[in-house]
């Protein structure tokens, strides 16, 4: 019988260890790769084609639901699930937008992580029964964060990876390198991106960051709740740093 084969992608590498742990102890599953940062996560999913990608929301230079785009674009077949510290409803829109299967909350992941491997190894979804209340009642009766965010501008994934290289505090030769852009094309984004939004500064673009999710702000897992199973240190941050704002 050919092994399950999932590849893991955490920027903590104590979380990552963990995750690997739970996913190897089950008979019949094998970890066939580890990421340490979402672009190598999509580089990997090419090569290794896995059977499942597990992927943290809130990793830096590239958040786990811009990847889940990448990696979906280059294989639309590909089941993905999102890793997350929270449950609010933006985020479980985001996910379901973006095209993974469900979630895992990080919290719960010593319980829930294999059974939601199980659901998308069966071709079915994962999210937990409060997500499952707001799928099935369509965020909030519709009036919620679903119809507010179709009066938001557009961002191209290009732009939503130079947003989220900005916020976390690159400069726009930084970005450029690591998009392997020119420094022109970078200023451009950058000036195309402040114009959409109608930002005047780096400090605004920053809060469109947070607010929209293409950053998050670091959250501690709340104490005894499920990071002593992982081996995940509750003081480690679980999400990407953003630049404080004065």
């Amino acid at each position: 019988m050919t092994a399950l084969r999932i590849l893991v992608a955490d920027d903590h590498e104590i979380v990552r260890r963990g995750l690997c742990a739970i996913l190897g102890s089950q008979a019949g599953w094998e970890v066939c790769g580890e990421a340490a940062d979402a672009r190598e996560a999509v580089e990997k999913t090419k090569q290794l084609r896995p059977d499942i990608v597990i992927l943290d929301i809130g990793m830096p230079s590239l958040n786990g639901l811009d990847a889940t785009r990448q990696i979906l674009r280059n294989d639309p077949e590909q089941p993905v699930l999102i890793l997350t510290i929270t449950d609010v409803e933006q985020v479980i829109e985001e996910v379901l937008h973006a095209g993974a299967r469900g979630f895992v909350l990080k919290a719960d992941a010593a319980q829930d992580l294999t059974m939601a491997v199980e659901a998308l190894q069966q071709d079915r979804t994962f999210f937990n029964s409060r997500a499952g209340e707001m799928v099935l009642h369509g965020f909030s009766g519709g009036g919620g964060s679903m119809s507010k965010k179709a009066i938001l501008p557009r961002l191209t994934a290009r732009e939503r990876e130079v947003v989220q290289l900005l916020a976390e505090g690159k400069n726009t030769k930084e970005v450029a390198v690591m998009l392997d852009l020119s420094v022109k094309t970078a200023e451009t984004h950058r000036s195309n991106i402040m114009r959409k939004l109608g930002v005047h500064c780096l400090s605004e673009l920053v809060l469109y960051a947070v607010r929209n999710r293409i950053v998050q702000i670091a959250e501690p897992i709340p104490e005894g709740h499920g990071a002593e199973q992982m081996g995940e240190d509750a003081a480690t941050p679980t999400a990407a740093q953003v630049p404080l704002i004065n």
